[in-house]
């Protein structure tokens, strides 16, 4: 099967529908969980399938660092590697060389830089970048990009996003090398620009004229804030082009995904529900809640009475904060599981209320509930 996108529905300007991949479907809009080195931590794949993602996401950087894509690949790929058999898209690793890495220096070539974990010598380009990901047999790849510090000057900014879009050429040049893994997966630009409307219609111009087969929006999430995040997502998603799958990288909180979609975008990736289990917090339809709080002590009820996971049916929220509060191994895994499935069952609700074209309705309940907040026990 090749890589495509059926548009099954539209809602103003959200839209859901179905990517379809050598590895099965992706219902629209999508959340993927985050699997930085071949794990979701503190859960199963196959656990995190049962929270209803349908794709994971992978990390180049830290799998071409630990245990290197070389020893995943003689192993059978990722897929096998981390028992997951359904789609994975991997990031090209820029980000984290940006963040993570050590006395790193960028040149036209690429990034040198030293390794995190042991101070190792290494040179990430678009051409490595796309070796990795094919290496890891990733359903989704990544063109290899700098994501853009914020705040930067527009010269600043629009220096790094012409050198995205040199990379993004060399990325689509070396993607498609006649290999059965380029005729069988897919290549996403990433747009770049900042918080500048000409930069960001530059960069999107620029990736329509090489021809990806989706397109995310990078360099948000980084600290500007949801209004200007939503501001600039009012200007760019015009220009992108329509039958693709379109990405928002490292996004979000609830109300951060309820927004983009409503503003048009298909896909989704962030740590969040998985960071925020492993340090006491759960997502609930009534807002965030810290399950270290003594109000949970003596709770008797679920984290919220709405929510299908394990967490919720079999245990209370004084069980919950009991084992936080104890620094037991158990409560983070019952919270992520808690959050992912939360993440899910937003995206499951998304997904209908644009089929039946009741978006807003949707859209307004979400947000009422949220401001209730979480009711204190009867007590």
């Amino acid at each position: 099967m090749t890589f495509s996108m059926d548009i099954i529905e539209t809602d103003g300007n959200a839209r859901t529908g179905v990517i379809n991949t050598a590895r099965g479907e992706i219902r629209t809009p999508a959340f993927m969980p985050v699997g930085t080195a071949a794990t979701v931590k503190a859960m199963k794949p196959e656990t995190v399938r049962e929270t209803g993602a349908d794709i994971l996401l992978g990390n180049t950087y830290h799998l071409m660092l630990r245990p290197t894509a070389e020893r995943i690949a003689k192993l059978g790929g990722l897929h096998k590697f981390m028992n997951w058999s359904r789609p994975i898209l991997t990031d090209s690793g820029g980000f984290q060389v940006m963040s993570l890495a050590k006395l790193r220096k960028i040149t036209e070539e690429g990034v040198s830089f030293q390794s995190h974990i042991d101070g190792s010598k290494h040179m990430l380009s678009p051409e490595r970048s796309m070796e990795i990901q094919r290496l890891l047999g990733s359903n989704i790849v990544m063109a290899f990009d700098e994501c853009t510090p914020y705040p930067a000057s527009e010269k600043e900014t629009e220096d790094s996003m012409l050198l995205s879009m040199r990379w993004a050429k060399r990325s689509y040049d070396a993607f498609h090398d006649g290999s059965e893994h380029a005729q069988m997966n897919a290549l996403f630009g990433i747009v770049q620009g900042g918080v500048f409307e000409k930069l960001r219609h530059h960069s999107a111009e620029a990736l329509k004229e090489i021809d990806f087969n989706g397109y995310a929006i990078g360099g948000l999430a980084v600290g500007e804030g949801q209004d200007v995040m939503f501001e600039v997502l009012d200007y760019t998603m015009p220009v992108m082009p329509k039958s693709k799958p379109r990405y928002l990288m490292g996004v979000g909180k609830p109300d951060d995904i309820v927004g983009a979609v409503e503003r048009g975008i298909d896909m989704f990736d962030c740590v969040m529900p998985s960071r925020s289990g492993r340090t006491g917090q759960a997502f609930t339809r009534r807002g965030t809640i810290n399950m270290k709080n003594s109000r949970h002590i003596d709770d008797p009820r679920t984290i919220d009475e709405q929510c299908r996971c394990s967490a919720c049916s079999q245990y209370s929220r004084a069980y919950v904060s009991h084992l936080i509060r104890s620094g037991e191994i158990l409560g983070p895994m019952l919270l992520t599981e808690h959050n992912l499935t939360y993440y899910q069952d937003l995206m499951a609700g998304l997904r209908d209320a644009i089929s039946r074209k009741s978006l807003g309705g949707f859209v307004k309940d979400f947000h009422e509930t949220r401001a209730e907040g979480d009711i204190a026990p009867i007590t």
